[in-house]
């Protein structure tokens, strides 16, 4: 399954699932893909269909491993993962060094075991006001899921989980 971030940094307001699924389009991906937050209608491990959350590996978009699978990020380590796989947007930019995220942080609005925080995932995402709060993990401390609490008017990087694997049957 592909992690993938969005072309541009967002402020807490942002409809990030159909945003997922418009900038995965545009890049010729065929398969479904789903914001990588915590929602008012599902927890972020739960994004993930439950039969592919065991056996498929989490791959940046040149297949690079960034998790074994699914459920190792929600293990409670704060989804660590190597700093030196890149995790790079739809249109091919590292967001580690490109200049179009200057703060290399992502939105998330869980805890580390992937459950939505209410009291900070913007509003479910609707709100950038300076007094709302959001969690968010900057990137450098290796860690997808640190917990850290931020303004919702920041414009932090969001990601993008490729949630539905459909193998190819002339395979």
């Amino acid at each position: 399954l592909h992690l993938v971030a969005l072309n541009l940094p967002f402020s807490g307001d942002m409809r990030a699932d159909f945003q997922c699924f418009q900038q995965a389009q545009l890049a010729g991906l065929t398969t479904t893909y789903r914001a990588f937050l915590s929602s008012h209608l599902q927890d972020l491990a739960t994004v993930v269909r439950k039969t592919d959350r065991h056996n498929l590996p989490i791959v940046n978009l040149k297949g690079e491993m960034l998790f074994k699978n699914w459920e190792c990020i929600f293990n409670g380590n704060g989804g660590e993962f190597n700093i030196h796989v890149p995790i790079y947007s739809f249109d091919g930019r590292n967001v580690m060094t490109d200049p179009s995220w200057p703060q290399k942080v992502i939105w998330h609005g869980s805890t580390a075991n992937g459950i939505r925080l209410v009291s900070n995932y913007c509003e479910a995402w609707h709100t950038a006001g300076l007094a709302a709060m959001g969690q968010a993990s900057p990137l450098k401390m290796g860690k997808l899921l640190d917990q850290k609490a931020y303004s919702c008017s920041n414009q932090f990087i969001v990601l993008c989980i490729e949630n539905s694997f459909v193998s190819d049957p002339q395979g």
